[in-house]
């Protein structure tokens, strides 16, 4: 069980025209199936959407398409039958999504002048009064 390959089909990418600055700004990403469609037993073809929503002020959708194999028959006859997929199967394919579109995002999100759709690590160094005072005010001794 394996996604073998990954295609991006289209990509769209809005930003507010008048976005004010928000200081707290949501950004909810999203991967979505839309349609598993059978190559052969072993292989399926797995149709998705990614979204990153920017709370109102611009979101960045990204449609494509996953080669899987492995158990295909059986994730297209659960998904015909129940519009799931088995729990196992899902959790590789939607992190499949994710590792494929949210670098993708990245980029978009830059051009079109909207954070990141992933949480950027803050850097924080001490304030001067906040360091130790290394000097020692007496002899040590052994």
């Amino acid at each position: 069980m394996t996604v073998t390959k990954t295609e991006i089909i289209s990509v769209e990418a809005k930003r507010a025209s008048a976005m004010a600055r928000k200081m707290n700004l949501r950004i909810d990403n999203n991967s979505s199936v839309t349609l598993i469609s059978l190559a052969d037993d072993e292989t399926a073809k797995v149709d998705f959407r990614y979204t990153a929503t920017y709370s109102g002020v611009g979101t960045i959708g990204i449609e494509g398409r996953i080669t899987y194999t492995g158990s295909a028959k059986d994730l297209h006859d659960k998904w015909t039958d129940t519009g799931n997929m088995p729990d196992e199967i899902a959790s590789e394919i939607h992190s499949a999504i994710m590792q494929s579109c949210i670098p993708v995002a990245v980029i978009l999100s830059r051009e079109i002048k909207l954070p990141p759709p992933i949480p950027i690590p803050q850097i924080q160094f001490p304030q001067k009064d906040q360091k130790k005072d290394r000097r020692s005010s007496g002899i040590e001794v052994a």
